[in-house]
């Protein structure tokens, strides 16, 4: 499984677009440009946070989808609505924003950051295979069960969780089906399930009991269409941080709420969309990521903090991309919400945001491994849970803070 191949459409909003463009007019400072213009240059002075000697003058960040909440924290650290907005560039084209990078309070730190968007944007190849295919990619979004599964070919190593639980779900109509609680529920009914075919989870919860084979349907899309048109009788993949805003306020045809069980709850606890690097490279890059992984913690806690003002210009990103995917201010503050009422992003187990638990990945190896060898991808022999990460680099003060 890729980290987004089988989700190409898993988190296209239905919001009509006037009311995905609420805040276009408070980052008049962006431009939207063609062909990977370079963005404006930024002679600021650097803070006490540099990283000119020992990162490249740019870094760039492969996601694997366009802006929404889940990657927000990146797009925090380019300071848009303060002193760096005016060299931050949209590349509606390439699907690229690039500007100066900052470390909150600290300051600039003297390099760039580039963040490039997945999905669609870049024919929904996997972001593993773009990091071996592109040296200038420094890190990418890197899901732990698929670093699992490409441990032989394209080794990877992830250096901070952005999400310590994954937003995948299974949800369902609570009217249609009162007694169903949870996946197991499910299971017991003999409810139909849909989802993305090869999803890693989905041969999980077969091989565990959890459903039968013949419930599930691997022809969902992303389209609200078929569990609308069931009109409840089907349960249906999603993620917790936006279809259930999306299904109760957005799709026509539905427009109530649903119920739904995060599957990381069922016991697959894998760590999606890691901010990783390619194994041959953690040597190499080791001086950058000493100093670059604190900043990117400290952004993903300065977003989950006050995430307005950052949601407010991932929405005028999408808008300026106008790329078919729309996102406004309220799903984006909903996601935010979610991601925190959930635990989604939250401290590891040792107190330290962004970090990874061994015995947890050292779990999911030895789900995976009986998986990936069915399927004909072994995963590499002798693999163990040291050799998908580490928490080397993170700042052991660095927390999310208590609202």
């Amino acid at each position: 499984m890729t980290e987004h191949m089988n989700e190409p459409l898993r988190r296209r909003s239905r919001r009509v677009p006037s009311a995905s463009v609420l805040a276009v007019g408070a980052f008049v400072a962006l431009t939207a440009c063609t062909g990977g213009d370079a963005p404006s240059p930024y002679d600021g002075e650097i803070g006490s946070t540099d990283l000119s000697a020992s990162c490249p003058d740019t870094v760039t960040v492969q996601v694997d989808w366009f802006p929404g909440a889940e990657e927000a924290h990146l797009y925090e650290l380019f300071d848009a609505s303060g002193e760096g907005a005016d060299a931050v560039t949209v590349d509606a084209d390439a699907k690229r924003v690039t500007g100066p990078l900052f470390d909150g309070d600290n300051g600039y730190t003297g390099v760039d950051l580039e963040i490039r968007s997945g999905g669609p944007a870049i024919g929904n190849q996997s972001v593993t295979s773009l990091m071996y295919q592109d040296p200038d990619i420094m890190l990418g979004y890197v899901n732990m069960d698929s670093a699992v599964q490409h441990s032989t070919d394209m080794p990877t190593v992830s250096v901070m969780s952005t999400l310590d639980k994954s937003p995948h779900m299974i949800m369902w109509d609570p009217e249609t089906h009162p007694d169903v609680h949870a996946i197991e529920d499910l299971g017991d009914e003999g409810v139909d399930v849909l989802y993305f075919s090869d999803e890693t989870y989905m041969k999980y919860l077969i091989g565990e009991g959890i459903l039968d084979e013949s419930q599930t349907d691997s022809s969902y899309d992303g389209s609200p269409s078929n569990f609308v048109a069931s009109d409840g009788e089907k349960a249906q993949q999603g993620f917790s941080s936006t279809e259930p805003y999306q299904y109760e306020h957005e799709v026509e045809g539905w427009m109530r709420p649903v119920d739904y069980q995060l599957v990381h709850d069922t016991g697959f606890q894998t760590y999606k969309s890691t901010l990783a690097v390619k194994a041959d490279q953690l040597e190499t890059q080791s001086d950058c990521l000493r100093g670059l992984v604190p900043v990117f913690q400290r952004g993903l806690a300065d977003y989950m903090d006050t995430p307005e003002d950052t949601n407010s210009f991932i929405v005028d990103v999408v808008d300026q991309f106008n790329a078919g995917w729309i996102y406004g201010v309220d799903i984006a503050d909903y996601g935010a919400t979610t991601m925190r009422d959930e635990g989604l992003v939250a401290n590891g187990t040792d107190g330290t945001l962004g970090s990874f638990d061994g015995s947890r990945v050292s779990t999911l190896v030895d789900q995976l491994g009986p998986i990936f060898a069915v399927q004909g991808t072994p995963v590499a022999h002798g693999l163990i849970s040291e050799d998908l990460y580490t928490n080397e680099f993170l700042d052991t003060a660095v927390t999310l803070r208590k609202r």
